[in-house]
């Protein structure tokens, strides 16, 4: 943490010592089993083991792999998963049946999770068992699995909504049968905060071992219902990257961690500068894009547009920001953005960067044009600034670095994409060929080939301006450079092809006007 901004710490109004800061809690992942449950993702069995062994670099403490018993192709996914020898507790799910905790020792997990309903609605329409039936159930299996395992998880399923009494004995039960932690699911995610802490409090009064919570979002509530059963005292949370799950998702890892180190202390095991680093990768694979706003890893988590934000920021980061926790911390960028609110500091700033140096009076109708192309719904990049700028100083339009000379994609359902452009890069004749994933991905290659530097593309986005098949397509791209800065550029074109690759030029040619190439 930034040594300015170490005493600008939240001002609490209540109990200080509501959590003992030297407690352990633990990070159960379930990203590759909760998390391949979100309606829509299936993740390849290479994709699994490349979460897994993200999952581990971080410092994630138990990966919950999956449910051998579900199908042979799961027991294998799991099996492999636990023949990569990382550092996790690798988990797998089962129900209170002999044959699927025998296929979770099959797999070779170092624990079994089991599970059974506990409510009335589900142990009446699921299991179709009574509140005694499923108290003999339990002590058998947990003791049958606890001879086989020597780490146990239970899980009364639907404990939020589970009689309290019944609750407890059900609990009681499995922690005398050998359980060495126990999950108390929010199933349904109809718990709050106020309803979390005392259930916690109460199963921890009444049993020896262990408790983890397992939360959902079906009201929003699942991070806030974590960190509420981490107050009352649970000893380990079940989080996924990037909150997904099923229905609406699970607690998510990056705002659960960043909540207990950065507010409460709490240490966890998590490398948190690589916590963005995670969130990319796991929406790439689910297909499941990051929303601007989401918390922590969200492109807009660190980004300024108020005039009056941008400004403050500029000053001293904690003016609007936590400052407890900074983009540093979670492998994030502070950045200043163009819009309708900006302010004359963050474009003099921004304009500065590229060796603009306006004049008061040419910096006011500067900031004007950019509110008012932004007034009409268009985003404005980096690179509209510099044109804006350089229209209004009457330098005219730069000399560029990067000049597209031509482009050509060879593809198709039997050939590999491979794209060959021809640039001319301050002056000299360069050609490049990459294939790629598809023909704008060996483009998006083929482009950066011909840049000397170390530029990386950090974004791609694409939208249509207008219907029909022959729809313009506008493409937003962001690249970064060797220092880690953030840079932005936009082309639209009826070819997205096209469009993509003179997205790329111009946001090379943003890099290059700042000094970084």
């Amino acid at each position: 943490m930034e040594k300015s901004l170490r005493k600008w710490q939240i001002a609490f109004f209540g109990d200080k010592s509501i959590v003992d800061s030297e407690k352990a809690v633990t990070i159960f992942d379930t990203t590759l089993r909760d998390g391949e449950q979100t309606p829509g993702v299936s993740f390849t069995l290479e994709q699994k083991i490349k979460i897994a062994h993200q999952l581990s670099d971080i410092g994630v403490d138990v990966i919950e792999a999956g449910f051998p018993a579900s199908s042979d192709v799961e027991f294998e996914t799991v099996k492999k998963i636990c023949e990569e020898g990382i550092r996790p507790k690798i988990c797998g799910l089962a129900r209170s049946v002999k044959s699927d905790v025998d296929r979770c020792i099959e797999a070779g997990v170092d624990m079994v999770h089991v599970f059974i309903p506990t409510s009335e609605i589900q142990r009446t329409h699921t299991i179709k068992k009574s509140h005694a039936e499923v108290l003999e159930i339990t002590r058998e299996i947990i003791s049958y699995t606890r001879s086989k395992c020597s780490l146990v998880m239970f899980s009364p399923m639907d404990a939020t909504r589970t009689d309290p009494k019944e609750l407890i004995e059900v609990c009681r039960v499995a922690d005398e049968a050998g359980a060495t932690i126990i999950n108390l699911p929010d199933t349904v995610g109809i718990c709050t905060p106020s309803m979390m802490k005392p259930l916690v409090e109460m199963v921890r009064k009444n049993v020896k071992c262990r408790i983890d919570v397992h939360c959902h979002n079906d009201f929003g509530l699942a991070v806030a219902n974590t960190i509420a059963a981490v107050e009352g005292g649970a000893d380990q949370v079940q989080v996924t990257i990037n909150g997904i799950g099923e229905r609406a998702g699970n607690a998510d890892i990056a705002q659960t961690v960043m909540i207990m180190e950065s507010i409460y202390k709490i240490k966890t095991n998590i490398i948190t500068e690589r916590l963005v680093e995670t969130s990319r990768l796991v929406s790439r694979f689910a297909q499941i894009p990051v929303l601007p706003i989401q918390p922590v890893v969200g492109e807009n988590a660190f980004s300024h547009e108020s005039g009056i934000h941008s400004h403050g920021v500029m000053a001293n980061p904690g003016t609007f920001e936590p400052g407890i926790m900074t983009p540093e911390m979670v492998g994030h960028r502070r950045r200043l953005k163009l819009g309708k609110h900006v302010g004359k500091h963050a474009v003099k700033q921004m304009l500065m960067d590229a060796n603009i140096n306006p004049k008061d009076s040419e910096l006011d109708i500067i900031v004007a044009k950019v509110k008012e192309v932004s007034g009409r719904g268009k985003k404005v990049t980096e690179s509209d600034l510099y044109e804006i700028a350089d229209s209004i100083t009457g330098t005219g339009s730069q000399e560029k670095a990067v000049v597209l000379d031509d482009i050509s994609i060879f593809t198709g359902n039997h050939a590999i994409p491979t794209a060959s452009v021809r640039a001319i890069v301050n002056g000299r004749n360069l050609i490049c060929s990459k294939t790629g994933d598809g023909p704008v991905d060996a483009a998006m290659k083929a482009l950066l080939g011909i840049a000397p530097g170390n530029v990386l593309l950090k974004s791609y986005q694409v939208e249509a301006i207008s219907g029909g098949s022959d729809a313009l397509g506008c493409v937003t791209i962001e690249v970064e450079d060797d220092r880690g800065r953030i840079f932005d550029a936009s082309a639209s074109n009826s070819d997205i092809v096209i469009a993509s690759a003179e997205a790329m030029v111009n946001a090379l040619n943003v890099v290059y006007r700042t000094g970084s190439l």
